[in-house]
């Protein structure tokens, strides 16, 4: 039997804030210290490796950007939501390496870009369309493979940590009622 571990959005927010992420240097810089922590220094246009947390907080100050690559934006969430749509309704389609974390970073920049300016706000309102019609098509994918017989480990291959939790309590929900519909004393009230 495959053994599955709950894993909540919070700890997955926390593994993410704190995994090794590539950053490129804006500037030249000398060693710096954040919260306790010494990084640097950092030579203009070379490549760095810190914690997101870490990351966050020097690009705010300007001192280092994110690798393009590594950045969600509106064209690939577009081209993430027209592949999950083109699955049949029993497959999920694969997601980018932590993508609901990014996805939730993502969008919380837009919203405070947005602002003051337009175009930030637009992108943001589109990106929120996009995002939530692929979280309810993937919820329904779930709801429908929770109710299924239990899968195997390979079939759930392309749900995020997250979803496995949100599959695995779907399927023990519908376990126990129909568990309870099935059984001769109807269950307790």
């Amino acid at each position: 039997m495959f053994i599955h571990q709950n894993i909540s959005v919070q700890t997955t927010d926390f593994m993410f804030e704190n995994k090794p992420v590539k950053v490129i240097a804006n500037r030249n810089e000398e060693r710096i210290e954040l919260a306790g922590l010494k990084v640097g220094p950092f030579e203009e246009g070379r490549e760095y490796e810190v914690r997101f947390w870490i990351a966050q907080e020097l690009e705010s100050e300007g001192i280092v950007r994110f690798r393009e690559e590594d950045m969600l934006d509106v064209v690939k969430l577009h081209k993430i939501h027209w592949k999950e749509r083109v699955q049949p309704t029993n497959k999920v389609s694969s997601l980018p390496e932590e993508f609901f974390p990014r996805l939730r970073r993502y969008l919380s920049y837009l919203q405070k870009a947005s602002n003051n300016n337009s175009e930030k706000l637009k992108n943001h309102e589109k990106s929120m369309r996009i995002s939530r019609d692929i979280v309810n098509c993937r919820v329904k994918k779930i709801v429908s493979l929770a109710s299924s017989p239990p899968l195997t480990a390979q079939a759930l291959q392309n749900l995020t940590p997250e979803e496995r939790t949100l599959y695995h309590c779907l399927q023990g929900i519908i376990n126990d009622w129909r568990a309870n519909i099935l059984s001769l004393g109807g269950g307790e009230t």
